[in-house]
């Protein structure tokens, strides 16, 4: 049986980097979920890699077909955002493992539907005043910032991941990813070993 190692964090956590080192990492031989989102594309990202980038009507034409797995909106300065996971046939659990990456909500949501062995939750965690300055290096590489909805999604993440929410998820198991992130990566891949 396979398992989804799900990656959850606050924001600028350094998520993305460590899901990518992971994908990067042929002898873990983990295949991504790509992840659906009506968000506007960001600087560097790439249709189908990143997320499948979706307009509201694909969206609703995927909940009438019953494919969507867990969504999430989250109502920006720039509109309302959706991001979901769909079941889209990307994940075959007969065969594969994974690496998935969203909210506690999002993992919940996946738990219920493959199932509590097949998730395997990878919580990054990085002190709040790092992560805001990451954040902002982060906004300032983008064409036109958008420094208030990244002001907003730090304070959300206060209610997100409170530790009340962290706990009733079942999730125990952190991993530090301050200025030693090389370890950081080492004790995830240790984990995914452990846990197959």
């Amino acid at each position: 049986m396979g398992k989804i190692f799900y990656i959850m964090g606050k924001s600028a956590s350094g998520k993305d980097h460590i899901y990518k080192r992971l994908l990067e990492d042929e002898q873990l031989h983990l295949n991504r979920i790509v992840l659906y989102t009506t968000r506007p594309v960001r600087k560097g990202e790439l249709p189908g890699r990143e997320y499948y980038f979706i307009g509201e009507g694909a969206l609703q034409k995927l909940r009438e077909q019953n494919k969507v797995i867990e969504s999430r909106s989250y109502d920006t300065i720039h509109g309302v955002w959706t991001y979901c996971t769909v079941d889209d046939g990307q994940i075959n659990l007969e065969k594969e493992d994974y690496l998935g990456i969203g909210t506690l909500e999002s993992y919940e949501k996946l738990r219920n539907y493959y199932g509590k062995e097949a998730l395997c939750p990878v919580y990054i965690e990085v002190e709040d005043g790092e992560r805001l300055g990451r954040a902002l290096k982060r906004e300032q590489k983008q064409d036109i910032p958008k420094y208030a909805e990244m002001c907003r999604r730090f304070l959300a993440d206060t209610d997100d991941f409170s530790e009340d929410k962290i706990l009733k998820a079942g999730i125990s198991r952190r991993f530090l990813n301050n200025e030693a992130r090389e370890i950081c990566i080492k004790e995830i891949k240790e984990y995914i070993y452990m846990m197959r």
